[in-house]
C-alpha cells in the first residue's frame, strides 16, 4: 500500500491547489481590467483625434465641408499602413470623391468608413476584421449650416488598428504572470517555512516517543503548546501505567517467591529433622495455610488493573448495591442496615475488578465491625481544566473504630485489628495498593455522624 502523505504534505498541496486557484482567478480579474483601461484609453485617444479633426475641418460658402490638411498625428498624412486612419462621409466635401475623404493613411484600403450617423449619434466599434488587420473604429454624426437654406450632414470616422493595445497586453500579461509566478512560490516556501515552525512540536512528540521507545528517556518533554499539552500528559500518563503495571507484576512475582520461601523451609526442615506424625501434619497445615493467603493475596495484587489513562467511567451505584446485598446475606445475624449518599455524577475511571476489590474490602471490613449501621457516601471532585473529575469515597461503621495512634499499624499487610475476628488481615493491604496504583489516598480517621471508623479513598482530578 501506498505511504500516505504527511501532514505538511498534505497542508502544503492544499495550500498549493488553493493558491493556484486563486492566482489563477487574480491573473484572469487583472488581465480583464488593464485590457478594458486600455480599450479605454484607445476610445479616449481616437476622441481626441476626433475633435481634433472636427476643430480643424469647416464649410465654405459653397456648402462644402473643407478637410484639415494635416492631421493630429504624423500617421494620418503617412500613405503606408501605419495603424491611424480618418475618414469623413455624407455632403459635399472639397477635394473628395463620391462624397467620401479619406486620409493620406486610409487612401486605397479597405476600411469599414461607409456608415452614416444621425448628427449626435456616436458609435466605437471593434475590433472589426479587415484586410488591413483588426480596427477599433470610432464615429460621430456632425451638422453644419452652411448658409441660410443649406446643412452639411457628414460623418467622422477614426480608426486604429489593434497592434498597439495587443502588444501593451501582452506585455502586460507576461509581467503579470511572472509577478505572480514569483509571488505564488514565494508564499509557498514561506507557507513550508510556517508549516514547519507550527508542526515543529508534532515532530518533537514523534522524536521523544522514538527516545521513549529507545530508553534514551522517561516520558515525553512536558514544554509543548496547549494545544498538545493534553494529548503529551495523556500519553505520559500512559507510559507511567504501563511501566507501573509492569514493575507491579515483576514486584508481585518476586514478593511471592520471597515469601514462599518461609513456609516451604519450614516444612523442609520438618521432614529433614524426622518430626512425629501429629507435629508434622499440624505444621504442614499451618504452613499451607500460610502459603493460601499468601497466594491469595498476591494473586490479588497482580491482578490490580492501576491507572488508567483512556479507560471508561463506572457509575458505582449499581456495584455497591450489589456488594451490599451479598454482605447483608453474610452478616444477616448482625442485622447491619446500609445507608447510601450517592452522587450521580461520581464515576470511576479504572477496572470493574479494582473498583469491586476497592468497595468489597471497605464495606466487608464496616460490615465485620458494625455494630448496627453503615455508611457509603460517594461525591465526585470538581475537575481541572481539560482532565476528567476526581472522586471520593467513604465508609463509615459504628463500630468501636480505632485509635490514632494504631491507624499506621492496623493498615501493615497481614495485621488484624482483633485475632479473634476471622480475617487475613490483607483486606485494607490490597486497597492500599490499588491505591498507589491509581495515584490515589487513603485515609482512616473517626466517623463524625456514626462515631466509629472512617475510612475514604480519594482519586483527584486527572
Amino acid at each position: 500500500m501506498a505511504r500516505p502523505l504527511s501532514l505538511q504534505a498534505r497542508s502544503l498541496a492544499a495550500a498549493g491547489l488553493v493558491l493556484a486557484a486563486f492566482l489563477a482567478l487574480a491573473f484572469v480579474a487583472l488581465d480583464n481590467a488593464f485590457y478594458q483601461a486600455a480599450e479605454s484609453a484607445l476610445r479616449e485617444r481616437l476622441q481626441g483625434y476626433l475633435y481634433t479633426y472636427l476643430a480643424s475641418s469647416d464649410p465654405n460658402r459653397a456648402g462644402a465641408l473643407i478637410p484639415p490638411d494635416v492631421g493630429p498625428d504624423p500617421r494620418f498624412d503617412e500613405p503606408t499602413a501605419t495603424g491611424l486612419y480618418a475618414g469623413i462621409v455624407g455632403g459635399r466635401i472639397v477635394g473628395a470623391k463620391d462624397k467620401e475623404w479619406r486620409s493620406a493613411s486610409a487612401i486605397d484600403r479597405d476600411l469599414p468608413f461607409g456608415e452614416q450617423l444621425a448628427p449626435g449619434d456616436r458609435s466605437f466599434r471593434g475590433p472589426l476584421r479587415t484586410s488591413d488587420g483588426e480596427l477599433f473604429i470610432l464615429s460621430q454624426g456632425v451638422v453644419w449650416n452652411a448658409g441660410a437654406k443649406n446643412e452639411l450632414n457628414v460623418t467622422f470616422h477614426i480608426a486604429e488598428d489593434t497592434r498597439a493595445l495587443r502588444q501593451q497586453v501582452d506585455v502586460y500579461r507576461r509581467t503579470l504572470a511572472a509577478w505572480l509566478g514569483s509571488l505564488g512560490i514565494g508564499l509557498l516556501l514561506l507557507l513550508l517555512g510556517v508549516l514547519r515552525w507550527s508542526l515543529s512540536p508534532l515532530r518533537r512528540v514523534t522524536t521523544d516517543l522514538r527516545r521513549v521507545e529507545q530508553g534514551a528517556q522517561e516520558q515525553l518533554g512536558r514544554d509543548y503548546p496547549a494545544e498538545l499539552a493534553g494529548l503529551t500528559a495523556n500519553i505520559n500518563n500512559f507510559i507511567e501505567a504501563e511501566r507501573d503495571r509492569v514493575k507491579r507484576y515483576r514486584n508481585t512475582l518476586s514478593d511471592l517467591a520471597h515469601s514462599l520461601k518461609t513456609p516451604l523451609a519450614v516444612m523442609r526442615s520438618q521432614l529433614e529433622t524426622g518430626a512425629d506424625g501429629e507435629d508434622l501434619r499440624w505444621t504442614v497445615l499451618q504452613q499451607v495455610g500460610r502459603m493460601d493467603e499468601i497466594v491469595a493475596y498476591q494473586l490479588s495484587r497482580a491482578a490490580t488493573s492501576g491507572h488508567q489513562t483512556f479507560a471508561a467511567p463506572l457509575p458505582l451505584d449499581p456495584y455497591a448495591e450489589e456488594i451490599v446485598r451479598s454482605l447483608e446475606k453474610v452478616y444477616a445475624a448482625k442485622s447491619v442496615l446500609c445507608e447510601f449518599d450517592l452522587d450521580p455524577a461520581a464515576r470511576f475511571h479504572g477496572d470493574q475488578g479494582d473498583l469491586l476489590e476497592l468497595l468489597g474490602n471497605l464495606l466487608e471490613n464496616a460490615f465485620k465491625w458494625a455494630r448496627r449501621r453503615v455508611l457509603l457516601t460517594t461525591q465526585a471532585l470538581a475537575a481541572q481544566p481539560g482532565r476528567r473529575a476526581g472522586l471520593l469515597v467513604t465508609v463509615e461503621d459504628d463500630g468501636p473504630g480505632i485509635p490514632e495512634d494504631k491507624v499506621g499499624h492496623l493498615l501493615q499487610r497481614g495485621v488484624r485489628g482483633d485475632e479473634r475476628v476471622q480475617g487475613h488481615g490483607i483486606g485494607l493491604a490490597i486497597v492500599q495498593d490499588i491505591l498507589k496504583a491509581y495515584r490515589g489516598e487513603l485515609t482512616v480517621d473517626r466517623a463524625p455522624n456514626l462515631g466509629g471508623a472512617r475510612f475514604s479513598m480519594r482519586f483527584e482530578s486527572r
